[in-house]
């Protein structure tokens, strides 16, 4: 099942389960005579505006993530949190200070918690339905997903017995993948080896897989690196023997389904809500500066044209989130056909390549600004790792494994690398601003965020970029 049918599904629930919720409640209102509209499509007309409400708070926190492996308990009690703040909010935003203060106890207002009381059942209910025929479904090999195991020792083979055990976990153990290639048996139980450690990358690409399970021996603490490393920059999920948990401790959290031990390394880096304001601050702050300062960027446009022969804009390949490859905008800053000669190279200090009014655009930063519309396509974010060259990314991930953990997240204009480092001219510049990339991921939170376009600001208001 794809992810957008699982919202879907999830979505037609709650619209359903809000609605019934919502007429019930009304219903009872009015019998007590607190309600004066009782005909169906007035009801339903403000049923829906309240559904509109529910959702916005759901997706806010979190309630349309991927459920797949979700148990039924944790379900229920992430429904009950988020109802609950939510009729909090609606206590607050219905609150009349001159008529509630003076009588706090008044049952039309009590009935709020009524309210409260059927959506949490309602909703609740809805959804530990879905649990229940997805696991029923899964334990008929139904809707499984494509998993490797990694590993070829006596815990990867046990592993895999567990998972034949399972079925209800969703796992469609599709092949192993040893450390180092095996020269006698090729399969365990009909499951083939696909490949080595080292060719991880490639098999999850070529087999479509969703599942990575690993399994290695104790100490494997450079292996374990290695095949996360090869995982990273694509939409895997990677689960863990728990006893390797001291080995990336502060990396994961425990996650066991139906009582089956594998701890899950997280698949988010920010909560949700703050992935949503993320989001919605990027677009709205795109919009601002490309349409307020609209003027600006068509002077802009006409000094480029005057200055050099050549485009107002300059695309590029680069690499996004998850691996993906996009054309990334800017206003053009070197001479036409600038790279036909020398090829892919990273920008130098009094690079002869850039235009008169390159050096200046650079320097203040305002080559970047035609980015604000890849934000708007969403390939982009304000803030986040620059998105390299596939030409460079194919480099770089080969001499740093860790370097591909950078297209977890989507690339920014600015980030935590390019407020504290300059361009990169050699290795040692991009070890060093791989560092402060992982230091983000690591640290992604909204208050990082302002504090990088703070920070940012600072640098263009001195002239100090290149």
């Amino acid at each position: 099942m794809s992810k957008s049918l699982e919202k879907i599904i999830l979505l037609v629930s709650d619209f359903i389960m809000i609605h019934c919720a919502f007429f019930l409640w009304c219903k009872i209102r009015a019998g007590m005579g607190f309600f004066s509209q009782n005909t169906f499509w007035g009801i339903f007309s403000l049923s829906f505006i309240v559904f509109l409400y529910w959702i916005f708070v759901f997706i806010f926190f979190g309630l349309y993530k991927t459920w797949f492996t979700r148990s039924r308990i944790d379900e229920f009690v992430s429904v009950v949190k988020t109802v609950t703040i939510g009729v909090f909010l609606i206590f607050l935003i219905t609150f009349d200070l001159e008529t509630d203060l003076n009588n706090p106890l008044q049952l039309s207002r009590l009935m709020i918690a009524m309210y409260w009381f059927m959506m949490i059942v309602s909703v609740g209910l809805g959804r530990i339905t879905l649990r229940t025929v997805h696991r029923k479904l899964l334990e008929r090999g139904i809707g499984h997903q494509r998993s490797l195991i990694v590993g070829w020792g006596k815990k990867a083979r046990e592993l895999h017995d567990k998972i034949l055990k399972a079925p209800a976990l969703g796992y469609d153990v599709i092949g192993f993948i040893p450390l180092q290639a095996v020269d006698h048996q090729k399969q365990f139980k009909d499951v083939p080896i696909l490949g080595t450690a080292d060719q991880l990358y490639e098999i999850i690409k070529a087999q479509a897989v969703q599942q990575i399970l690993i399994a290695l021996p104790r100490r494997s603490e450079k292996e374990l690196q290695g095949v996360i490393a090869q995982c990273d920059g694509t939409p895997v999920g990677i689960k863990i023997v728990p006893d390797l948990y001291d080995v990336i401790i502060g990396q994961v959290r425990t996650n066991q389904i139906y009582g089956f031990p594998l701890i899950e390394i997280l698949p988010q880096l920010m909560p949700v809500w703050e992935s949503i304001v993320k989001r919605l601050l990027d677009i709205l702050i795109s919009l601002i500066f490309l349409i307020g300062f609209l003027p600006v960027w068509i002077l802009i446009a006409l000094a480029i044209v005057i200055d050099s022969k050549g485009s107002v804009f300059y695309t590029q390949k680069r690499v996004g989130k998850d691996g993906k490859h996009f054309s990334m905008i800017k206003f053009r800053s070197m001479f036409r056909s600038a790279e036909t000669i020398t090829g892919p190279v990273w920008a130098t200090d009094n690079d002869p390549r850039i235009t008169r009014i390159g050096r200046v655009l650079r320097r203040l930063r305002l080559d970047e600004i035609p980015q604000f519309i890849n934000i708007l396509d969403g390939d982009m974010s304000l803030v986040g790792p620059r998105p390299e060259r596939p030409y460079f990314v194919d480099k770089l991930k080969e001499m740093f494994p860790l370097y591909t953990r950078r297209l977890r997240v989507r690339p920014g204009i600015t980030g935590w690398a390019q407020v504290k480092g300059d361009y990169d001219q050699e290795l040692e510049d991009v070890k060093e601003k791989l560092e402060y990339d992982l230091y983000y991921l690591e640290n992604m939170s909204l208050r990082m965020d302002l504090k990088i376009i703070l920070n940012t600001l600072y640098v263009m208001i001195r002239g100090k970029g290149q």
